[in-house]
Order: C-alpha cells, then structure tokens, then sequence
C-alpha cells in the first residue's frame, strides 16, 4: 500500500478506481451510472481533444453540433442499426412536471410526447436526416463533419472513464462520392487515431478489422485500434467504420453525380471517447499514482522550493521567475508551487501521485552551488543537474520520458503477445500469461461466439497486412488461412 493505492498487483480493479479518485481525475456522481470529470482530470482530455480537433481540422474536417434528442422513428429506419442500440437507449416520453399539491413534482401525465425522443447514443440517424438537405451534387462532396459530445448508452456495469451512463466523445460522419473514396476516409481517421495513441498517449496500438459480429451496427466494415493494459486485456481505443450506402438509403440522401445520374452517397463514421482517459491510466501508472506521458500533462514540470525564511523564498522565487518564461518558450508547461500551508514532502507526493513528468526541487545550497534537483516520475530516479541551460535539457528530458514511456509500454505488449496453436494451449496463455494471442480461426460466428462463451475472450481485431498462413482453427480443426488477435478485454 502507498498513498491509499492499493498494489495493482493485489487487485488491479481496486488500483485503477483508487489512481483515478486520489489523482482528482474524477468521481462518481449522484446519478447512477454518470461520472463527475474533475478539473485535473478534464484538463487532460482538454488536451486530447485539441490534438485531435487539429488532426481532424488538418485533415480537412470541420465541426458542427447536432441535437442532443433524436426522433425514434429515425432508429427504424435502418434495421441493424436500432437492433445494436435498443437495449441501450434512454427515452424521454414526456415534457413536464407538476405539483401534486402536497409539494412533490410528479411527471405531468398530460404532457406526454407525440413521438418519444431518445437521448444520443450516436448519432448517425440525426446527421443523416440532416445530410439529405445539404446534398445534392457531386459538387456537396466529400462532406467531412466531426463534432464533439456527449452520449448516453445505458450501462448496468459502470466503470470511471471505462464505461458510464453518459460519457464524452467525438463522432466524424462523412459522406463520399465513391465506395473507395469512403473506404479511404475510413482508413486514414483510423491512422489518425493509431498516430494520437502511439505519439501522445505512448500507447502502442493493433490496427486492424473487426469481425462481423463485433461490427458496428449498420456498418459494413469497422476498423479498430487496440491496446493492451498492464493487466493483460485489451481495451478498444478507437473506431472507424465504413458505413456503404446504408444510411443514404435508409435516409434517402443522394446526390446527382457528373455524369448527371441520381446515386446514393457513401458514408463513414469515426469516434473515440473519454475511454482513452482509462487508457492511458491503465497502460502507464503504478502503484504511486498516475505516470502521464509528457505531452499529455497538464503541468510538465513542477518546481518545489525548500526554504527556511522569507530571504531564501525571494532568492529561488527569483531563479524560478527567470526559468519559467525560457520553458514556457519552449512549449514546456511549468508550475511553481510556492505554498506554505505544505511541506514539500506532501507536495512531492502528490505531484508523483498526479504524474507530473519532472519534478525540481531548489534550495538555498541548490542555489549557491548552480543546480537543481530533478527527479523523473518514469523511472523515479532523482539526480543533481546545473541549472546552466537547464531550460534545453529539461526539454530534451521531456522527449526522452515521452519516448521511454511508450517503449516499456511496446516491450510489455511484445512480451504478452503469444501464439497459440491448440485450445488448451490458448486457454492455459488466456489463464496464465494473459495479453493477446494470435491464433486460427474458421470464421464462423458459431466458433467466435463458442470460444466467448467459454473463455470470455474475443476476437479483438484481425489485423491489417495481416500474414497469410495455412493453419486450422483452434477450437474446430477446419483450416484457416491466418491468425487473428484474441484477448479478454475492457
């Protein structure tokens, strides 16, 4: 025990609850199922989502908002689609309360909906409504739209950041003139998203296709990002899904092509969410506390000063205030924490607990003899170093923690990836070592769901370039021509 954080080892369940409450990352709410996001924990997503809101707008997207209700006649109108997200679907029937009169608000009886609304769990049939009155040429086309919300989906199980009633995320629908031009777009988000995960979040990623029955509903094809956690399963960090033309037919969205032809658009959608909060806990933090990648902090380096009297203050007060702007024109965020009402043991605790990437601590010997110390939250050593052109090489330090968080990361997943050859082996692995396990499949639903119900692993992805092999299924014997990634999963 340290901090009140339980050993991930003893209870890995525990470990990630008790980082994401004591780092003040988030809490839950008094709505069951909903979460509280804290402003330390909001300001990391605040930093996810201007990443990628830069991503999306380099690559030709733009935003816009969308209702927050949607008609339920709109989910019939695409069969697969409502059969994914009716048992998840919140649904407002009526529009007002009212006073009983001994002082309760009760729901005015009166004042039921005409058609009842559902509250967005995604929102491909309120965007496709939309799109049939903005496209009509060829010339409407690529439509590249993103938008940043919320969505509920209603959970039984809840987990901080993992899985809540009502969560955040962003959804990119685009419509295209061709199948290729959309399969395309599918891909090329799903690259966005596997170069956020590996290059800020220092979360190594599979890229690869979902089976069939792990599609998206109404999708014809759903591509993925999948990552490994510190406890062996896999958590989805992203989807990109290449839609057809099934929602342009279900919504009657065409566009008259050059050749002066009627045709029906075809569509994707893309989405990551605040689940990428989790990821990135689960990937790098340990016992004492959250191990945030660099890029991703919200402060970059904390400076803790360690005086005696109000002279020794002024001095280092005067050294950091020389120091900050140097940082801060290097794009590193510093911190300066000043306050009395602390010892700076406590604060060095809980900037370890919040994983603030560098940690300074400065006195008045530091001072005389030019140098500071530093200690990595990475890798917790703790050293002496000049403060000559120490704004440089905490910048370079930066880059070199960003880069050996992701390659212990890249070294955990290589040595819990692991190829099974028979049943018993792959269930001894899924018991034993855990992680992913690549292995033959026969592409039945009927093996897919068998091996689920048994081992409580899925396919998570058969992944892109995949190498071709000859093989026969584990469960069944009948050939196969490649493996496919397995895992228990988030």
């Amino acid at each position: 025990m340290s901090k009140g954080i339980t050993s991930k080892n003893d209870d890995y369940s525990q470990w990630y609850n008790d980082i994401v409450m004591k780092a003040d990352l988030a809490e839950h709410s008094s709505v069951k199922g909903c979460m509280v996001i804290k402003p330390y924990g909001y300001s990391i997503w605040e930093k996810i989502q201007a990443v990628l809101d830069q991503k999306f707008k380099d690559t030709g997207h733009s935003n816009a908002y969308f209702p927050l209700f949607i008609p339920k006649s709109f989910f019939s109108k695409e069969a697969a689609h409502v059969e994914g997200f009716a048992t998840e679907c919140a649904v407002v029937t009526h529009y007002r309360l009212k006073n009983d009169g001994n002082g309760n608000m009760v729901v005015d009886e009166t004042a039921k909906l005409e058609e009842e609304l559902i509250v967005r769990p995604t929102s491909e049939t309120i965007i496709w409504n939309t799109y049939r009155g903005w496209i009509e040429s060829y010339r409407d086309l690529p439509l590249l739209i993103n938008q940043w919300a919320n969505v509920v989906r209603w959970e039984m199980r809840t987990r901080l950041f993992l899985r809540t009633t009502e969560f955040l995320w962003q959804e990119g629908h685009t419509a295209h003139a061709t199948s290729e031009e959309a399969v395309e777009e599918t891909e090329r988000m799903l690259d966005v998203y596997a170069d956020f995960a590996e290059n800020w979040m220092a979360v190594p990623v599979i890229k690869g296709k979902k089976t069939p029955t792990e599609r998206f509903a109404g999708a014809l094809d759903t591509y993925c990002i999948e990552a490994l956690m510190q406890d062996g399963k896999a958590l989805q960090a992203g989807t990109s899904h290449f839609l057809g033309q099934n929602f342009a037919k279900a919504f009657d969205v065409k566009f008259t092509s050059k050749e002066g032809k009627q045709e029906h658009v075809w569509a994707t959608s893309w989405g990551v969410s605040t689940r990428l909060m989790g990821a990135l806990i689960m990937a790098h933090s340990d016992d004492l506390g959250l191990v945030l990648p660099p890029k991703l902090a919200p402060i970059q380096v904390v400076i803790v000063p360690i005086y005696r009297g109000e002279e020794d203050l002024n001095n280092i007060s005067a050294f950091v205030n020389e120091l900050t702007p140097k940082l801060k024109s290097l794009g590193v965020s510093v911190k300066y924490d000043s306050r009395d009402s602390q010892r700076p043991g406590f604060k060095f605790a809980e900037y370890e607990l919040k994983g603030v990437p560098i940690r300074l601590a400065v006195g008045a010997r530091d001072l005389e003899n030019k140098t500071v110390e530093l200690a990595r939250r990475d890798t917790r050593e703790k050293f002496t170093v000049s403060q000559e052109n120490l704004d440089v090489y905490l910048a370079n330090l930066l880059e070199e923690i960003q880069e050996n968080i992701y390659n212990r990361a890249h070294q955990f997943r290589a040595e819990h990836t692991t190829e099974a050859n028979s049943y018993d082996e792959f269930k001894e692995l899924l018991d034993g070592k855990t992680g992913f396990i690549s292995a033959h499949w026969d592409g039945t639903a009927e093996t897919e769901k068998q091996i689920k119900e048994e081992t409580k692993a899925t396919i998570r992805c058969i992944p892109l370039n995949n190498k071709q092999e000859a093989g026969v299924c584990i469960l069944t014997g009948k050939p196969s021509t490649q493996r496919v990634l397995f895992a228990r999963a988030y």
